[in-house]
């Protein structure tokens, strides 16, 4: 009997009115004969039109989830991070811009001290303001540059009474460097290598600071940094997210400086308010790339795209801790939705990338998601536990380790913050819970939750015989399972030695 092709296997379960998750689907292995694979599985994708995943997985945007530090590690690690929208527009701004901050190639905005301040009026104001370095640009009273100032320059003088002029490094000395402002980071690089200097300023036209470049961040930047996942600066990439409520375009203003790509977030990803939302966002910042969910129906995402988003989010209620589908009887099982969607988009917007957001239960899911044509997987809970997720880490009597969990249309969440109202439709009167509170096992850190996801996607293709991520989107068969099969497809009649 000759093998249905994917598009044939997805017809007729349409056809029978049958929707998969991916428990009921396995994907097809298939011969190898022709030729190896690529040693190293290419698994570069897109996020959104112009933002680019190096890894395809996404931390989702919830308050127990994405922040700064969260999305940091994403994007050092090859992926990217949505920064929530629970948090004050000035306060989503700051973790934005942590992101950006965190792996500069060169500091555009140095800290500057006088030359007349003392080192003691230096150490109270770092202490005042809870600076976490120690290097200064200095300037005299005219902005003119005079020199630098390190952390070893506060430990020779016996007196912190002793100016900046007297302990720093000065511009006229023999050994001292400086380049002007628009030197690039290889530039950069040579001259700090040659010099073993670790200090390099940018002096502008007038002789003021207009930059300074730090060994550690450029040797980082140009030797360490090649899995980092960043734009053209080499700054790390970062998504933020916004709901439909009256503040989206301030909150889309404030955040267009640092973001690299908003994402609409709302739980109906197809509403008449999301349309309005989207056409005002790409009305004043037409260059913004915009990811907009979330949405389970093909018709609604070649709608969304023909309105101008950037990329299409899909998953209605399959999160661990959603209740939307028992709540309002709405959902479409998440194999189903996510091809559903790439099908839709493939003849006219096969350039407009789908995330799969919601439903990873098994490493296993990942593989599958991007096969029925995710370009990148949105992850919570697999993430929630990690050492990088906001919120403390928790001691049970047993000496278990865990942290808490919450949907953004939990009772809480719709309780503590306008963002999740707003993206559940519950402002005014009582409000209808769509996610529930729960607590998930300490992980520690994200480099090693991360890594086996990758490894399991990188040994999914490679059992499917998919040499990249665009092939196994394209490519890879699947067959429906029965619940015998699921059962099988689990470790069975054995006791399992607790790892």
């Amino acid at each position: 009997m000759a093998t249905a092709t994917r598009e044939q296997f997805f017809q007729t379960m349409e056809e029978q009115g049958i929707a998969l998750t991916y428990d009921d689907v396995r994907m097809r292995t298939r011969s190898g004969s022709s030729g190896p694979l690529p040693e190293v599985i290419n698994i570069r994708s897109k996020f959104s039109e112009n933002v680019e995943l190096k890894v395809p997985l996404v931390s989702a945007a919830m308050d127990t989830v994405t922040e700064s530090n969260m999305a940091i590690e994403m994007a050092k690690l090859g992926g990217i991070g949505v920064i929530h929208a629970a948090l004050s527009i000035n306060e989503q701004f700051t973790e934005v811009r942590r992101v950006k901050k965190a792996s500069h190639s060169v500091i555009d905005e140095p800290i500057s001290v006088r030359d007349s301040d003392t080192l003691e009026s230096v150490k109270k104001m770092c202490a005042e303001k809870r600076f976490n370095f120690s290097t200064f640009t200095v300037i005299d009273a005219d902005g003119k540059f005079k020199g630098v100032l390190t952390g070893k320059d506060f430990e020779y003088p016996e007196s912190l009474t002793v100016s900046v002029g007297e302990a720093m490094t000065s511009v006229e000395e023999d050994n001292f460097s400086s380049a002007p402002v628009g030197t690039t980071l290889e530039e950069a690089y040579a001259v700090m290598q040659k010099g073993k200097i670790n200090t390099l300023p940018l002096i502008n036209e007038d002789g003021g600071v207009g930059g300074l470049y730090l060994w550690s961040d450029v040797k980082r930047n140009v030797r360490d940094a090649e899995a980092y996942n960043v734009d053209h600066n080499r700054q790390l990439r970062v998504a933020a997210a916004v709901s439909t409520g009256e503040d989206a375009l301030e909150r889309v203003e404030a955040l267009s400086r640092y973001a690299d790509v908003i994402v609409l977030d709302t739980a109906d990803g197809d509403s008449y308010y999301v349309f309005k939302t989207l056409k005002a966002i790409k009305e004043k910042f037409p260059d913004l790339d915009v990811v907009v969910g979330n949405i389970s129906d093909g018709a609604s995402a070649l709608e969304l795209a023909e309105a101008g988003a950037n990329g299409i989010k899909v998953g209605q209620g399959g999160g661990s801790i959603c209740s939307t589908r028992p709540e309002t009887g709405i959902g479409m099982p998440q194999v189903t939705a996510v091809y559903d969607c790439m099908n839709a988009l493939r003849e006219k917007y096969p350039h407009i990338p789908v995330c799969a957001d919601g439903g990873i239960k098994d490493h296993g899911d990942i593989p599958i998601a991007i096969g029925v044509g995710a370009h990148s997987v949105m992850m919570g809970r697999v993430l929630a536990g990690t050492k990088e997720a906001p919120g403390d880490v928790l001691v049970r009597k047993d000496g278990t380790r865990y942290k808490t969990y919450r949907g953004m249309g939990s009772a809480s969440a719709l309780r503590d913050n306008e963002a999740s109202r707003e993206r559940y439709s519950a402002n005014g009167g009582i409000f209808l819970p769509e996610g529930v509170e729960a607590y998930v096992p300490y992980e520690g850190d994200l480099k090693n939750v991360l890594g086996l996801c990758v490894l399991a996607l990188r040994k999914g293709m490679r059992y499917v015989k998919s040499p990249d991520l665009e092939y196994h989107r394209n490519h890879t068969k699947f067959f429906r399972i029965t619940g015998s099969g699921l059962r099988e497809s689990h470790p069975h009649d054995v006791e399992i030695i607790k790892q």
